[in-house]
């Protein structure tokens, strides 16, 4: 029998009135009984990928009707039956709809109410026995397919301003019973410990973080990796604040691919996503190769590990090109950083993830090498090398970024330069690194060019013209 929540069926449906009567106080209660229907065939289509459909989950999709609408009668048999229409998203035409007026009036309602399907379904997640990668994966793609519409029909993507787990009833204590009134000083401000100093700092913003991560150049297989990772994990989260089991887990993670694909970057949007939701007490990113681990004597490289162990916890450690520390033979001083670090990943298991990146097979054989560094990290996001039109973006941000515009001529031949970069691409290939160098090659070579002109106008200063690109044969 699966063990379940310690809240009652009751209970959850107070959570799901909340998350939609915050829906309903910017958005239109018009939608309720199409809504309710639409999260019940969500919730089915979930717990059947957490093994099927048991009588507890019956008493869950009863429990799903907003305030003033009819309670419903699910029977076991006829729930198990649903299950078998509902086994792939579709996105309602009440989204549509929804998405639609938004545009009109100019308003983000069905932004906010992919936030509220998306807290409904992890504490969904949450009530099964165990909480699985299929179900965090079926949360993405709620949350992909939704918001692709919005995407579509042009929905603003602002920060919105309603939050709907603000509205979420729990066993917590109130604000104000955890953070009592202050005593005054004689000046009349109140006094501040360092607790309450450290409390004020901002955690970072996960919706932030997660359009940041939106916004880079291609990874879009990295991209869903992070967003099933990021959901599993919330729904863990949710499992261990109501009392429940969670099977054994490891977050520490390896990321494989050539430099310059966005590794570190990813990363450090990782270390503030898991501050954001709350498994990581920081959020900072700690990034260090071999030299920044490993000493030159005996008994050395575990003081300096460890240290920079200290400075990371809270956060992640990013060891990139990890496979150095391997691969010195048996009197190398990088496996005692790596017994150094094995220790610390267990004596700080709640407090510090640890990521270790390189090219894929030194680091397939890196992981293999110690059955220590095996059982730690067994999840791999892999990074591919971007394509030329992918270069060409990577490319043009960097010119925006920094006010230069490519004529109409300028911008073809960008294109070819960046296509043939990626068809005639070496096992080293730099990436978004040689993307880097080309545009500082480019602008140097514009430098020159201008140089010689005798009072180069504002539109010269901005435009790159395809002799700037490459030099001249």
């Amino acid at each position: 029998m699966p063990t379940t929540w310690n809240r009652s069926p009751e209970e959850f449906h107070k959570i799901y009135v909340a998350n939609t009567d915050a829906f309903y106080k910017i958005g239109s209660s018009a939608y309720a009984k199409e809504l309710d229907e639409f999260m019940t065939k969500c919730a089915l289509s979930l717990w059947s990928r957490a093994g099927g459909i048991n009588q507890h989950h019956v008493d869950m999709a009863n429990e799903i009707y907003s305030r003033g609408q009819k309670k419903p009668t699910w029977m076991l048999w006829s729930l198990t039956s649903s299950v078998c229409e509902n086994d792939m998203f579709l996105p309602p035409v009440f989204f549509w709809n929804l998405a639609e007026s938004d545009v009109k009036r100019g308003t983000e309602n069905s932004r906010s109410l992919v936030r509220v399907i998306t807290n409904v379904l992890l504490y969904c997640a949450a009530v099964d026995d165990d909480v699985t990668l299929s179900e965090a994966e079926y949360i993405t793609e709620c949350q992909d397919k939704l918001n692709a519409i919005c995407d579509a029909t042009g929905v603003k993507n602002t920060r919105a301003a309603m939050n709907p787990m603000d509205f979420v009833t729990s066993n917590e204590p109130s604000f104000k019973e955890k953070h009592p009134p202050q005593t005054a000083t004689a000046g009349g401000e109140p006094e501040k410990g360092k607790a309450e100093v450290e409390q004020e700092e901002e955690k970072p913003n996960l919706e932030e973080l997660m359009a940041e991560m939106e916004e880079l150049v291609g990874l879009e297989h990295v991209k869903k990796d992070v967003k099933n990772l990021i959901n599993l994990v919330k729904v863990r989260k949710l499992r261990e604040e109501n009392g429940l089991p969670n099977t054994a887990m490891s977050l520490h993670l390896v990321f494989t691919g050539n430099p310059g694909t966005g590794k570190t970057t990813v990363a450090r949007l990782l270390a503030g996503m898991y501050a954001a939701i709350g498994v990581l007490s920081k959020g900072q990113l700690v990034e260090v190769d071999r030299s920044g681990l490993v000493a030159g004597y005996v008994g050395q490289t575990a003081l300096k590990t460890q240290e920079v162990i200290k400075s990371a916890l809270g956060g992640v450690l990013f060891i990139d090109e990890a496979y150095a520390l391997a691969g010195g033979g048996e009197q190398d001083f990088g496996k005692e950083a790596i017994e150094t670090l094995l220790k610390a990943m267990e004596d700080h298991r709640d407090d510090l993830i640890v990521i270790v990146a390189g090219y894929t097979d030194p680091m397939e054989e890196f992981i293999n090498s110690n059955p220590g560094l095996e059982s730690r990290f067994n999840k791999y996001f892999i990074f591919p090398d971007y394509n030329g039109e992918e270069l060409y973006k990577i490319f043009l941000l960097r010119c925006n970024k920094n006010s230069y515009e490519l004529s109409k001529s300028a911008q073809k031949k960008a294109k070819e330069i960046f296509n043939e970069m990626y068809e005639n691409r070496s096992d080293n290939f730099g990436n978004g690194r040689d993307v880097r160098n080309f545009f500082e090659d480019t602008v140097v070579r514009q430098a020159n060019r201008l140089a010689a002109m005798e009072n180069p106008t504002k539109e010269d200063l901005i435009t790159i013209i395809p002799k700037d690109l490459r030099e001249e044969e």
